[in-house]
């Protein structure tokens, strides 16, 4: 029985620790968004250290969060719950998968895809692989960002969303046939 209880306890400490970080995440956007509104140009301008500490502690840079929210600004998209589903998927991939240990090399932004490349005949699939790769490891550099407008175009002709793309990738590793196998059935296309 006492080993129940204890399942029991830590399964609740884990949904607490769920809840109280989707919390933190909803007041640190919230902050961001309004902090553009203002004026916040750069990540610098728009998160205070104890929101970059938190970011931290979640695999998110401030430069991702800051992007996610100038573009849902600017262009209605992508929205708060699409920000909270890809920091979900990169916080579960820096907490169990690196350990809590952040990388420190950026993917070369020489060595991604154009966008012109194509896999299966689609163009932009190698890329955007590439940078859900990135966005999994928390490699992406300055310039890049994951579900930009270019990715969101894609997704829409893929029938995906950015959170379903980011989950493929990260099922299948670096199996790249298994994820173009993937996307061109989602898409009703034959490769």
């Amino acid at each position: 029985m006492k080993g129940y209880q204890e399942r029991v306890a830590n399964l609740g400490a884990k949904s607490m620790s769920a809840l109280r970080w989707t919390e933190e995440f909803r007041t640190v956007y919230a902050a961001a968004k309004k902090s553009y509104g203002q004026g916040a140009d750069s990540p610098d301008a728009m998160f205070d250290s104890e929101a970059k500490a938190f970011l931290s502690s979640i695999g998110c840079s401030p430069r991702e969060l800051f992007d996610l929210v100038e573009d849902g600004c600017r262009f209605g998209e992508p929205d708060f719950a699409t920000s909270l589903e890809l920091a979900d998927i990169r916080r579960d991939y820096f907490l169990n998968t690196q350990k809590g240990v952040a990388s420190v090399h950026p993917i070369d932004m020489d060595r991604l895809p154009p966008k012109s490349a194509r896999l299966a005949g689609i163009r932009w699939l190698p890329r955007i692989i590439e940078k859900a790769r990135a966005k999994l490891r928390g490699e992406m550099p300055e310039e890049l960002m994951y579900c930009c407008g270019g990715d969101r175009d894609f997704l829409r002709g893929a029938g995906m969303t950015a959170a379903e793309f980011l989950r493929l990738v990260r099922d299948c590793g670096d199996d790249t046939e298994r994820v173009v196998a993937a996307v061109v059935q989602k898409a009703g296309r034959r490769a």
